[in-house]
C-alpha cells in the first residue's frame, strides 16, 4: 500500500531531547568570572591612564615654571637694556631654579645665559631640569630643556 503524500508544506522538526540538567551545571560560574576578568582589565587600563595624566600635567607645570623664569630674566633684560647680567643677579636666579620647593624652582635645574659673540643686544637663556617623574632614570641623562632667544633693539 502507498503512504499518502505529504500534504504539509513545512515538515515538522525532529523532537529535541531535552538538556540534561548536570551538563549546564556551571556555565552561569564561569560567564561571570569571565565578565570580572575584562572588567579588572578595564579597571588596571584606567589606572594606568591616570597614571600618564598626572605625569603629563607634572611635566607641564615645569615647563610652565621654566618658561615664566626665562621670561623675568628677559624683561630683566629688556629693563636694564643689556644682555649682560650681573654676576649677582644671575647666582640668585641660579639657587632659584636649583630649590624645587620655591615657586619657580625646577628638580635639579640649571640656568645658563649665553651673549652671542660679537653683539651686545643677543643673547641665549637655556634652563635644564630633570623632570619628578623621572628622577629614577636621573642617571639616564633624560632632562628637559627650555630655550629663549632675547634680541633687545
Amino acid at each position: 500500500m502507498e503512504s499518502a503524500p505529504n500534504l504539509c508544506r513545512y515538515p515538522r522538526p525532529p523532537r529535541r531531547r531535552p538538556a540534561r540538567r548536570g551538563a549546564q551545571r556551571g556555565v552561569a560560574l564561569m560567564e561571570v568570572l569571565v565578565s570580572i576578568l575584562i572588567f579588572a582589565f578595564g579597571l588596571i587600563g584606567l589606572l594606568g591612564l591616570e597614571a600618564t595624566a598626572i605625569n603629563f600635567s607634572v611635566d607641564s607645570e615645569d615647563r610652565s615654571r621654566a618658561a615664566l623664569l626665562a621670561s623675568e630674566i628677559a624683561s630683566t633684560m629688556w629693563a636694564n637694556n643689556s644682555v649682560n647680567v650681573p654676576a649677582a643677579t644671575l647666582a640668585t636666579w641660579n639657587t632659584n631654579i636649583a630649590n624645587p620647593t620655591t615657586a619657580t624652582g625646577l628638580p635639579g635645574g640649571v640656568l645658563s645665559i649665553s651673549p652671542h659673540v660679537g653683539t651686545t643686544n643677543y643673547a641665549d637663556i637655556t634652563i635644564t631640569w630633570v623632570p619628578k617623574t623621572d628622577n629614577a632614570n636621573a642617571n639616564l641623562g633624560t632632562t628637559r630643556t627650555l630655550k629663549t632667544r632675547v634680541i633687545l633693539p
